[in-house]
């Protein structure tokens, strides 16, 4: 049994083990070893494993934490059985919206199973968490991560587009780990952040927010 871990807490992770195969797309010089990250300028395979995510910070998410998330993994490897494993002290309310390529989808306590996954699978799952940590002083954070997609003890190269949004001015965007850089992409609003991401290795991101006076 293959697996995505998920934990959505104050950290969201998500672990895709992969075949053998995907190196010979990716390159083994693609590859990095346990403890390394590489950010990347393009993605050496197009068509491999990427993550997407929405976080929706609402006003009464500053005193309660509970964010909305809508997440999607697209381009899926071939495989029979992936467990997606969500943190249980912290997640509610786990919803399969869309998945194809996929022969079932079972929503059990904090975990999602998918059976007889086809070449190029996707899935999206709506839930909500508890995610936004108040750091006081009108100051919070949120943290993603970490991110992988591993091969035996190394990881191949991946993106993930991770969307954050709140209210108009409610929130400004006082510091992102990682910055910008190759590999890094961030835009930045009034109600919102947006990062593309090219790597290899385990990511972590933190994104520290400030309420707006």
């Amino acid at each position: 049994m293959r697996s995505i871990v998920t934990r959505w807490g104050t950290h969201l992770a998500v672990c895709l083990f992969v075949f053998p195969i995907s190196v010979l797309a990716a390159g083994l010089a693609d590859v990095v070893g346990e403890g390394q990250i590489r950010f990347l300028k393009t993605k050496p395979d197009p068509n491999s494993y990427t993550y997407e995510s929405k976080v929706t910070i609402l006003e009464t998410s500053l005193d309660s934490g509970l964010v909305q998330i809508q997440t999607c993994h697209k381009k899926l490897d071939p495989i029979r059985k992936v467990v997606i494993l969500f943190n249980k002290d912290r997640i509610r309310d786990i919803q399969v919206r869309t998945m194809d390529g996929i022969a079932m989808a079972e929503v059990k306590d904090n975990r999602v199973t998918l059976s007889e996954v086809q070449k190029g699978g996707s899935i999206c799952i709506d839930l909500q968490s508890k995610a936004l940590d108040s750091l006081g002083n009108g100051l919070y954070q949120l943290n993603a991560g970490p991110l992988m997609r591993r091969l035996f003890d190394g990881y191949l190269p991946m993106t993930a587009n991770m969307k954050f949004s709140w209210p108009d001015k409610l929130l400004a965007v006082q510091e992102t780990k990682p910055a910008i850089q190759d590999g890094v992409d961030i835009k930045s609003a009034n109600d919102g952040l947006e990062m593309d991401l090219v790597f290899a290795g385990k990511m972590t991101a933190q994104i520290l927010l400030k309420r707006s006076d």
